[in-house]
């Protein structure tokens, strides 16, 4: 059986107000039409302590961001660039988004409350600021499923429809428009720290690797490795371990995010930012979520190596503050991270103790044939191997599709607490899943 979240009293913990002067800009919310509660996490709530809170005062801070009690004093939307399809973009930043508070759960851990769909901000450009109701529903579906399946992510916290009508390419609009709030593991992406070593804020550098190392801690590197206690090595050698996991546990789940650009990339090596996500209806390493993709950058099967590409990135911009031998000597790590995360998640999917790297690995490609050869995708392949094949759950995007339309057509929300509810038993019958590489024991994922 897996352990719920532990409950914990309210510990808020507004760290990142010591580099708030460069790190972001202070920004006010959207004043909307109307908040009305669509979605509560009443598992994580508990968690961080404001699970007591009535649903008027939620509404209060998650609706309208009233501030929390003794937390951030206004929304803080960050800085950042980032490889978008390879390409490199200054003009980003949190758009739609902004960090409204900092808080601790029982272990201790640092944890973030950041919103998508707040209102403009100055990273907003020419975009209106807001959430379709439909992204916010996916995004509640697509976290609920990684949890279960035992993937790093950040949680759907809250989800408040707040009555504008949105005009979007990829929707019939006009849509109903939402603000969902995340609870995550961090904000600080790879692109935060690709703009401090573009702008040459070398200073600024130090202190957010310092930052990072302070809130986020992790193992340390091996004892030979060169320059294994300075400061940017340490977190280049967790963000591989990190990271490589996170690669590996996308595809022991079948799923594919779509955008894996370095701004979507946490160095706490947690899954964030749920866009043209999908799961494989069947095993096809060229399957690709997003219909942007056309060359297939981000398929399926290329995710590891998409993942180990922006590594190359941090450690690039890690180069001012450390020599290059002991971030490529970090980077070096990053193929058997992979391999051995691949093992444990394997292994854990499908109820089984892991024997001996040679024969997990040849489990694996067998299982990949077997797939391949069926026509058959993740999910179904381990339900049956793991005798849950009686009651399977999945994700496909049919069902996706068919939960919006009972909610748009006739505002009917039972199908999607009942996928909810089959989500959450699922990951009960998985158990507990593999501490991700990278973090320390005690760290619930």
């Amino acid at each position: 059986m897996r352990d719920e979240p532990q409950d914990a009293p309210y510990r808020p913990d507004a760290a990142i107000t010591a580099i708030s002067d460069w790190i972001g800009d202070a920004v006010e919310p959207a004043a909307f039409p109307a908040h009305q509660l669509r979605f509560r996490n009443t598992r994580w709530d508990r968690a961080v302590g404001l699970g007591d809170l009535s649903d008027e005062t939620w509404l209060d801070h998650f609706g309208r961001f009233v501030p929390l009690p003794d937390n951030l004093p206004r929304p803080l939307a960050l800085r950042y660039h980032g490889h978008q399809f390879r390409n490199y973009n200054p003009e980003i930043g949190d758009g739609r988004g902004f960090l409204f508070g900092q808080l601790r759960d029982g272990n201790g851990r640092m944890l973030d409350l950041g919103t998508k769909g707040s209102g403009r901000t100055p990273y907003s450009r020419t975009a209106d600021g807001r959430l379709t109701l439909k992204g916010a529903v996916r995004e509640i579906l697509a976290t609920e499923m990684l949890e279960a399946l035992g993937v790093y992510t950040s949680k759907t916290f809250s989800v408040v429809e707040t009555g504008e009508e949105l005009w979007r390419g990829d929707e019939p609009s006009p849509t109903r428009s939402a603000v969902l709030v995340r609870l995550g593991h961090s904000h600080m992406r790879i692109g935060t720290f690709q703009r401090l070593a573009v702008l040459d804020e070398t200073d600024h550098l130090a202190q957010l690797v310092d930052y990072c190392l302070a809130q986020y801690p992790g193992p340390l590197p091996p004892a030979d490795a060169p320059g294994h206690d300075e400061p940017a090595v340490i977190l280049l050698h967790q963000a591989v371990e990190r990271l490589a996991d996170l690669a590996a546990s996308y595809m022991v789940a079948g799923f594919v995010h779509g955008v894996l650009n370095s701004d979507n990339m946490a160095i706490t090596g947690e899954s964030f930012d749920y866009g043209p996500w999908r799961w494989l209806p069947r095993w096809d390493p060229t399957f690709t979520a997003a219909y942007f993709d056309h060359n297939g950058l981000y398929a399926f099967g290329r995710q590891p190596e998409a993942i180990r590409w922006n590594l190359g990135q941090l450690a690039m911009a890690l180069r001012p503050l450390a020599e290059a031998e002991p971030l490529i000597a970090a980077l070096a790590r990053y193929g058997a991270c992979y391999q051995q995360a691949m093992v444990r998640r394997f292994c854990w999917r499908l109820g089984v103790e892991s024997r001996e790297m040679e024969s997990d690995t040849a489990l694996i490609e067998q299982a990949e044939e077997t797939m391949r050869t069926e026509g058959i995708g993740p999910d179904r392949y381990f339900h049956r191997e793991r005798g849950l094949d009686g009651e399977p759950v999945s994700l496909l995007i049919e069902e996706v599709e068919d939960l919006w339309s009972a909610i748009s057509e006739r505002d009917d929300w039972e199908p999607l607490h009942a996928k909810i509810a089959a989500i959450r038993q699922l990951g009960q019958a998985l158990g507990e899943p593999p501490v991700p590489s990278g973090h320390l024991p005690g760290e619930n994922p």
